[in-house]
């Protein structure tokens, strides 16, 4: 844990033992792994919402310049690695699956081995750090519906908890400030110390933004902006104690996807950096935050649109890496498991966590990030009973 960063804790002793749980599942996206894959994927992500073919052919043109492949199912194989690995060094006999929303392996098949494996206790790592409905409740909808289908095949149901949110945890904001420091040591040293450090988050709308996290954070914003600028605020000044120098900064977003008569929310990644040119800022470090690992909406909205952007302004500019499967992001999934773990076996086990939010939540109270449409969710205080 860098020593730069203020924290609630440092990581404590936590044992070996991940009881009651007998195994965690990595749940994540997905996304094709093939030019023949992008539009029965796009269908698969827009299921319901009415979006024409055509329109996701055009969609799929972001994977095609990468031939028809996301890096996320390969990022999620080395974190999966990475977990394993972690696990064994460390002494914790977990068993690690993966399985997908929108792409194989799927969630439901993944359930339905690992119930056939004699697993009935499972604890759910989501690739997705923050409070949000797309980025937690929806996740939850999905574990809801597989569970479902396993009751209805008349297979063994497991008990399903998701790991906290895990924005704030120092596994988590360490590698993202390495990754600062070293992306602004990259800029040319004229700029350099007057660069602007631009964190980026995926767009959501604003009615799901205002309705993010417990009923008591709803607002402006809610939870998902204030988690975010917590995260930005720490890695800001983790750098300026590591390099010295006080950087400006500002939480922007990228990657919108609705209707234009839909508000979503502001400023977007592009019209950020014009606004960064027009005041004179000299150059900028373009920080995805909210994303877990380089996958296509940081490859393409970022490292293609946002550089292009850069570029055609004159305005030197980096992106610096995700935490994708650092070793210390590993560890943290580890201490997440095994805090949750010792909590379920009411130990009151110390939390840790960095900035002013302090930790979240283990159990999605009721009013959590709601959808439009109600839907049952898994691991929540209103999950449905299997």
């Amino acid at each position: 844990m860098s020593d730069a960063l203020p924290t609630e804790s440092s990581s404590p002793d936590r044992g070996t033992s991940a009881a009651p749980y007998d195994a965690l599942l990595l749940l994540s996206f997905g996304g094709p792994e093939g030019p023949d894959d992008v539009v029965p994927f796009l269908e698969n992500v827009t299921r319901g919402r009415g979006i024409p073919r055509e329109r996701l052919e055009e969609v799929g043109q972001h994977y095609y310049l990468f031939g028809g492949v996301s890096p996320i199912n390969e990022q999620n194989r080395e974190l999966l690695a990475a977990l394993r690995e972690d696990f064994a060094a460390h002494g914790l006999d977990l068993p690690v699956y993966w399985g997908n929303r929108n792409w194989a392996p799927y969630l439901t098949d993944t359930l339905r081995d690992m119930v056939r494996d004699g697993h009935r206790r499972v604890l759910v790592l989501a690739t997705s750090a923050y409070a949000s409905y797309s980025g937690c409740r929806q996740y939850r909808e999905n574990l809801a519906e597989s569970l479902a289908a396993l009751r209805a095949e008349g297979l063994p149901v497991p008990r399903v908890d998701k790991l906290r949110h895990y924005f704030n945890h120092p596994g988590f904001v360490d590698p993202v400030v390495d990754g600062v420091v070293a992306s602004l040591a990259e800029l040319p040293e004229d700029v350099r110390a007057a660069a602007h450090l631009t964190f980026t988050t995926h767009s959501i709308p604003t009615a799901a933004a205002d309705t993010s996290g417990p009923v008591e954070a709803h607002g402006d914003g809610g939870a998902y902006v204030a988690q975010h600028l917590d995260v930005a605020e720490l890695i800001t000044e983790a750098v300026r104690k590591r390099t010295g120098t006080a950087h400006p900064w500002s939480l922007v977003y990228q990657s919108r996807s609705g209707p234009p008569s839909v508000p979503w929310l502001e400023p977007d990644i592009c019209d950020h950096l014009e606004e960064l040119h027009g005041k004179g800022v000299p150059g900028t470090v373009m920080v995805p935050i909210g994303f877990v690992s380089d996958h296509m909406e940081v490859l393409y909205d970022l490292d293609t649109e946002a550089m292009a952007k850069a570029a055609e302004l004159g305005l030197p500019a980096r992106r610096s890496p995700t935490v994708g499967a650092d070793p210390r992001f590993a560890a943290a999934v580890r201490d997440l498991v095994l805090e949750r773990a010792a909590a379920e076996r009411d130990e009151s086990p110390v939390r840790c966590a960095l900035g002013a939010l302090g930790s979240s939540h283990d159990l999605c109270p009721v009013g959590c990030c709601p959808a439009r449409t109600p839907k049952p969710a898994a691991a929540g205080a209103d999950a449905p009973e299997f």
